[in-house]
């Protein structure tokens, strides 16, 4: 009771940084939608060029911590970047000053979490029942049956999107330190990290809590009005490209010019001023066994999560236990609750004589990632068993095959690829993980986002754009493998 009194006594000096955490989180899922949806909806239904690799080359921000999205930002604007350099001097430096703050913030967490809506958007919306669409296209024109009857049955997906970047940015702590935001997360971070004060970093994340609770409550009523719906126009039958005409050059260059601006430039200004081999030999001395940590860990973070998502999403799936929407509501609950806060938690459960094997050692970090990050390979695994005939596992059911036996000689191997891309998917959310490896990881087990983190306050910007572009290799580097992997395995026509 007494953290609670001291978090109560010193509101005055908290509030403001409160109020710059949720002015910041409405500002990016405000942005983000209204980027995001549009661009999903283009990229996924429309006949415009290139929308396969205008949705890689836009999702790409989201496969890398934000701070190395504001990291390569601010290489951009830097005098000698790709910007600054086209700039007059005075500008250069009002941009780059300008950054630091809530307009830094924005742009770069706004990079991060667009791709959120669009994909989500994407996916959604190509699931749309084409009879709906067809029998409007009878009465009208496809932008009265994209506005009345497309967008209404996919708003379920963007708001569920806009919500999930709400708290994401809420709980951000990365981009807001490196641009020198105070918001409210850090409170948190800074009771446990300077003042090794549990109570008090407890009390500070109960705000961060309700707010997450209330806000997933509420999506969850708006959902529930209008899940009937969309659940029952919903199919995997095609859907026809929507032709945009004599609008299709001009929004190819919209596109294209976005796309530059947002993606390439900051990523290239990145590249240029990692591209030394004494900054790479540098990152290397500094931060190799942060490399390798980071490898190991989010490897066998990604394994224990795809095998435990696998049951979890085949109980999901089947509802097999009564308990499966408390299940699946914990999950995203998790998944939405910043990484500090999360690894609050889990240092006052496991910081214990008893239990000292764990939080002593990197296994606390690998169940921090198993609380956080549960909720995808559920989903995934769920999505991926809707795809299975039940007719094959009746049919082992009647031939006395069991439970396990269904799962490991049938499921499995039909959801092969599928797991293979789930466990992708959780390696690139691990190896970018922040809040919980900085809250913690032991002594001397640093990953390379804490590394990186701890070296941007005083380390030189060659160096940080180097260690920054090693990271992004080492996220991307088995999803490019799982991609040339799927190639290779098709046969040739």
């Amino acid at each position: 009771m007494e953290a609670y009194a001291a978090l109560f006594a010193s509101s005055q000096r908290l509030l403001p940084w409160f109020g710059n955490s949720l002015l910041l989180a409405s500002l990016i899922s405000f942005s983000a939608t209204i980027i995001g949806a549009p661009l999903g909806v283009l990229l996924a239904r429309t006949d415009l060029p290139w929308r396969g690799v205008f949705a890689v080359l836009f999702a790409l921000p989201f496969f890398v911590p934000p701070y190395v999205i504001a990291a390569a930002w601010f290489s951009a604007l830097d005098q000698s970047g790709s910007i600054g350099r086209l700039l007059p001097e005075g500008a250069s430096e009002f941009l780059s000053s300008t950054f630091f703050g809530l307009s830094g913030c924005v742009v770069s967490l706004t990079t991060s979490f667009t791709p959120i809506v669009m994909l989500l958007t994407m996916a959604y919306i190509s699931a749309v029942n084409p009879r709906l669409e067809q029998a409007g296209l009878l009465a009208s024109r496809w932008p009265n049956v994209l506005w009345r009857i497309t967008l209404p049955l996919i708003a379920p997906a963007i708001v569920f999107a806009s919500v999930l970047v709400f708290l994401l940015t809420l709980g951000e702590v990365g981009v807001p330190t490196f641009l020198r935001y105070p918001v409210y997360p850090t409170e948190v971070l800074t009771q446990f990290a300077a003042f090794y004060d549990f109570s008090a970093a407890t009390a500070a994340a109960l705000p961060l809590l309700l707010v997450a609770a209330m806000v997933l409550t509420l999506e969850k009523s708006l959902q529930r009005t209008s899940s009937a719906t969309i659940g029952a126009s919903m199919t995997n039958a095609p859907n026809g490209a929507i032709a945009l005409g004599r609008w299709r050059l001009p929004l190819l260059w919209v596109v294209s010019l976005w796309m530059f601006a947002t993606v390439i430039t900051p990523f290239a200004a990145l590249l240029g001023q990692a591209a030394s081999l004494d900054a790479l030999a540098q990152a290397f001395a500094r931060g190799g066994d942060s490399i390798l940590r980071s490898v190991v860990f989010a490897s066998v973070g990604a394994t224990f999560l795809t095998l435990s998502g696998f049951f979890c999403g085949y109980l999901i799936h089947h509802k097999a236990l009564a308990i499966w929407r408390s299940v699946d509501a914990l999950t995203l609950f998790l998944f939405t609750l910043p990484g500090t806060v999360v690894g609050v938690g889990l240092i006052s459960l496991w910081n214990h004589p008893s239990t000292n094997v764990i939080y002593a050692t990197p296994a606390i970090v690998i169940l921090g990632f198993l609380a956080q990050y549960a909720l995808i390979p559920t989903r995934m695994t769920a999505a991926v068993l809707q795809r299975i005939p039940p007719s094959l596992e009746n049919a082992a059911e009647l031939a006395g095959a069991g439970w396990f036996t269904i799962l490991g000689e049938i499921v499995a191997p039909i959801a092969k690829r599928g797991l293979i891309a789930t466990w992708t998917i959780c390696y690139i959310f691990c190896v970018r993980d922040l809040g919980i490896a900085m809250v913690v990881y032991p002594p001397g087990s640093d990953t390379l986002t804490v590394r990186i983190m701890t070296l941007m306050a005083n380390g030189a910007p060659s160096l940080i754009a180097a260690l920054c572009l090693i990271l992004i290799i080492v996220t991307l580097a088995p999803l490019l493998a799982a991609v040339f992997w799927r190639a290779a395995s098709r046969p040739f026509t």
